[in-house]
């Protein structure tokens, strides 16, 4: 596809949030992905994220990437907890503005995943039912009663199996733990950044995203 991004600044809790939009004509839906630990190097540009943006779009969505606070070009210092979720329910409702009939999807990787699925728990007490929430090698631990997940909406789990970043187990435990219908995808000797693997990755996410 031809489709580029186009880089946007969005107004957040803190000022600008550096973004790449991309819009894509007669879009089936929209796609907010959520970068991992900024305090550990993570960007929009982890080359995991760019994964989930290219999936998203392969799967007919418009998509938007952005960077927390403190990040790149966007405004601010590192909050590492609710702050990293507010600048993405700026995102979110930014891109629900452009397309506002749209269903919107939540994909987050690592400790974005923990801003997904906060995110989401936010938007469905707004009355915001997000379409599907993808949370791809997350930082479970980071759930807690102040940043409560989506308890709703469809939600996927992708572990690898050999992740030495977040604890497979951990992971297992929260997701035996949640007492709602969801999938957990586990992948067979994969480490946490999916180095060779990201085509599975796309594997398993692009028919669910298409449905």
């Amino acid at each position: 596809m031809l489709n580029r991004e186009t880089p946007v600044f969005i107004d957040g809790p803190c000022g600008p949030l550096e973004a790449l939009f991309l819009n894509v004509t007669e879009a089936r839906g929209v796609a907010l992905i959520c970068h991992p630990n900024p305090a550990q190097g993570g960007t929009m540009l982890n080359k995991v994220v760019s994964t989930l943006q290219r999936t998203a779009r392969d799967a007919g969505l418009a998509t938007l990437r952005f960077n927390y606070r403190g990040v790149g070009a966007s405004a601010g210092s590192h909050d590492l907890c609710s702050g990293e979720v507010d600048d993405a329910e700026a995102a979110a409702h930014w891109l629900r503005q452009q397309y506002p009939q749209l269903p919107l999807t939540l994909l987050g990787f690592s400790f974005g995943g923990f801003v997904a699925a906060s995110l989401g728990g936010r938007l469905e007490r707004q009355g915001i039912e997000p379409a599907h929430l993808f949370m791809v090698a997350p930082a479970v631990s980071r759930l807690t009663g102040d940043n409560p997940p989506a308890q709703r909406c469809p939600l996927t789990l992708i572990q690898p199996e050999a992740d030495e970043v977040i604890d497979p187990q951990a992971v297992y435990a929260w997701s035996a733990g949640l007492g709602r219908a969801h999938e957990l995808l586990k992948v067979a000797e994969c480490g946490h950044f999916f180095h060779g693997k990201l085509t599975d990755l796309k594997d398993l996410l692009l028919p669910r995203l298409s449905n």
